[in-house]
């Protein structure tokens, strides 16, 4: 038998299994319960978050031998033929690659018929968001009067593409990306499963990768036990995803903090040397920034990412304490702009922090201690020098065009 992949082996056959989508699954099965299934279901939501998988499970639920039931057993022909994808009463349909009308006509003529085996005859529209207009005008009678003992459910990544018509005519769940200790409980449960010795940072960092998708989750899982073997640690964990390490981070921001630029731009080259994206460098240190100020705010584990600050809660402490809001919200702005930047370029990413603009080139402002100015001009502060002319700011010392020192002390940033 061909090796199954960890994110179908692991996939939930029961309401219950179902991640971080309680208030989805419990009004489900309360439906059930008191027999107020609807005849339409909008699913929508990010990817990987379980909005096919629930649409199936609901399925099961109500063609169940044993059903209608919230907790179908997964035994009888028509729930094992569900989970394979072959029911000839529930039909999955890719919108993606049947997006016009002549599908949809065809679907309007099955649905005519009574389920062949099963309690109802149900049709679920993957990406439905990719159909055309004209399809969905075609839908609208059926959808709105459906035949008896029919169900449609039609699941999304942008329910903002229905057309009004449609949302109206169905009951529209929304599913959330799933916490960071949610993802980092199933990845925990997994690998005991499979037998597989991972530490707490190769967990985490999976976690934190998945970015609130589980489908993510368990395919990065997948791939680096098969780049690690038996046995996760962190470093090789990182190095396979091409995660930037926190403790490299963390090196970044206290050179920022101490106007280090040379060594911010080499730690940056060091990276780029090594094959990492500096746009996916540039998302990095911005969610890390962002947990910092949180930790700030809140206490250092209070982070929506925990596993994005260092292992050491002194050195997460000592990092937000030195950062000011000021020069936090700084550090977010332009490693935010140059991963856009660095996205959209054809050429070589710039250097962090640097990018070109209508004269030439730009310091980044607010970052190295102080507002950037065009080349060859002085850096302006609130006082000015003797001789009148701007001041700038370089470091702790105020120095004016003309050389001459500068009255008054640098503001704080």
């Amino acid at each position: 038998m061909s090796y199954q992949v960890i994110a179908r082996k692991y996939r939930p056959q029961t309401f219950d299994d179902v991640v971080g989508q309680r208030l989805v699954t419990d009004t489900l099965k309360n439906a059930i319960l008191t027999d107020r299934v609807a005849h339409g279901y909008i699913f929508s939501g990010a990817r990987g978050v379980g909005k096919t998988t629930t649409a199936r499970i609901l399925a099961k639920a109500l063609n169940c031998i044993s059903g209608p039931t919230v907790t179908p057993d997964g035994t009888c022909p028509s729930c094992l033929e569900i989970t394979a994808g072959n029911s000839v009463d529930v039909q999955e349909i890719d919108a993606a690659s049947n997006r016009g009308i002549d599908e949809i006509r065809e679907l309007r003529e099955a649905v005519r018929y009574l389920p062949a085996r099963d309690r109802y005859k149900i049709f679920l529209i993957d990406e439905a968001h990719m159909l055309t207009t004209e399809a969905f005008n075609a839908l609208l009678k059926t959808l709105e009067e459906p035949p008896p003992r029919s169900l449609f459910m039609l699941a999304t990544t942008e329910p903002h593409k229905l057309p009004p018509t449609i949302q109206s005519r169905c009951q529209h769940f929304s599913f959330r990306l799933l916490d960071y200790g949610e993802i980092y409980d199933r990845i925990r449960a997994i690998v005991a499963d499979e037998k597989v010795d991972a530490d707490e940072g190769s967990v985490s960092t999976l976690a934190q990768a998945a970015e609130g998708s589980m489908r993510d989750a368990l395919s990065l899982l997948d791939q680096v036990i098969a780049a690690c073997g038996g046995h996760l640690d962190e470093k090789r964990v990182r190095q396979v995803l091409g995660v930037v390490p926190a403790e490299l981070l963390a090196d970044i921001l206290h050179a920022v903090d101490a106007a280090d630029s040379r060594k911010v731009l080499e730690q940056i080259g060091q990276l780029a040397a090594e094959g990492y994206e500096l746009a996916h460098f540039c998302g990095e240190l911005t969610r890390y920034v962002r947990d910092l100020m949180i930790g700030r705010s809140c206490g250092a584990r209070q982070s929506a990412d925990p596993g994005s600050l260092p292992n050491s809660g002194s050195t997460s402490a000592s990092i937000a304490s030195a950062f000011q809001r000021r020069r936090s919200l700084a550090v977010l702005q332009h490693s935010a702009e140059g991963g856009e930047r660095d996205a959209l370029r054809a050429g070589p990413p710039l250097p962090f922090g640097i990018g070109p603009d209508e004269d030439g080139a730009r310091a980044a402002p607010g970052v190295f201690g102080g507002p950037s100015e065009r080349a060859g001009e002085c850096r302006p502060s609130r006082k000015n020098c003797s001789c009148g002319c701007p001041a700038p700011r370089v470091g702790s010392t105020l120095k004016a065009r003309c050389g001459t020192a500068a009255s008054g002390s640098p503001d704080e940033f």
